[in-house]
């Protein structure tokens, strides 16, 4: 008989010796969420004698973590902003950076609202939908659109929105950027691919073998997709409108400057809790 306490002790023993950062901490979040248990329960549980069924499945989790998998995916689930969003092969994980995107935004949209009663906002890339449905979240005035080119990805999303009683306000569309979009809004989002192409064979394993390319890849300089995006955001942005990016630590100079000749103004940039810089804020110049 296996007890819980004795499956994560192994765990624990064997990321440690793979040389895996938090061992600890991935030993308990593997197998409590595998199990569905919180951590105070996989903590004070410890005496609770697992299943054949339960330990195959741990088993065979560990050995996936051990090839590197982060835990998140290996669960399918990553909580984002005070919500559970699932995750699949053509998304990004939500990291907690990316709530500052979210948390900058929330001050505009509330203005909006309040100003107008209503909100339109576009999250480009979206992913799991984890920015626009986390702003939908805090605002039930606001409507949102997911764009994204994975129709793996825009069905994670809509999943998502399901999941999280918001299908009437947020809608899926397959698009390259701005190509299939039409209308206004009052709010862009984005958290594009950033990164060198010659940086990725680099990247740690977790992230290099497991999260999707072209979620990753932003092109020989990193600055594809905000060039893309400055060329037409002006087109669907409302006169008032704001555009908040992602980008990432040594971009904050190049990106303002591609939006300054775009048409777009810096209103605001943000720091991440690494004390890099993380988020850009823009709003378009009118004559």
């Amino acid at each position: 008989m296996t007890t819980l306490g004795a499956a994560v002790a192994d765990a624990r023993s064997r990321f440690s010796t793979a040389g895996l950062p938090d061992a600890v901490i991935e030993a308990r979040l593997l197998i409590g969420g595998l199990l569905g248990l919180s951590s105070t329960e996989v903590f004070t549980g410890g005496d609770r004698v697992l299943t054949d069924q339960e330990l195959s499945l741990v088993e065979k989790a560990v050995e996936r973590r051990l090839k590197r998998e982060p835990v998140h995916r290996i669960l399918g689930i990553r909580e984002f902003h005070g919500m559970e969003l699932l995750i699949s092969k053509e998304t990004l994980e939500p990291r907690p950076d990316t709530e500052i995107l979210v948390d900058s935004m929330l001050a505009y949209l509330r203005q909006i609202v309040a100003g107008k009663g209503s909100a339109r906002i576009l999250d480009l890339g979206t992913g799991t939908g984890a920015i626009v449905l986390a702003l939908l979240k805090e605002s039930p005035q606001a409507q949102g659109i997911g764009s994204d080119i994975s129709e793996d990805a825009l069905q994670t999303a809509l999943r998502n929105a399901a999941r999280l009683g918001m299908s009437e306000r947020f809608q899926a569309i397959r698009s390259d950027w701005f190509d299939a979009i039409s209308g206004r809004f009052d709010i862009i989002v984005s958290n594009p691919p950033y990164i060198r192409s010659d940086v990725i064979p680099a990247l740690d394993p977790e992230v290099r073998d497991f999260d999707p390319l072209t979620a990753l890849d932003g092109g020989p300089d990193g600055l594809e997709a905000y060039r893309a995006i400055a060329a037409s955001a002006g087109d669907f942005l409302e006169k008032d409108g704001v555009i908040g990016v992602e980008i990432g630590f040594d971009q904050k100079e190049t990106v303002t400057a591609i939006f300054r000749v775009a048409g777009f103004t810096l209103v605001e940039a943000l720091r991440d809790y690494g004390d890099n810089d993380r988020v850009l804020v823009f709003t378009v110049n009118h004559p």
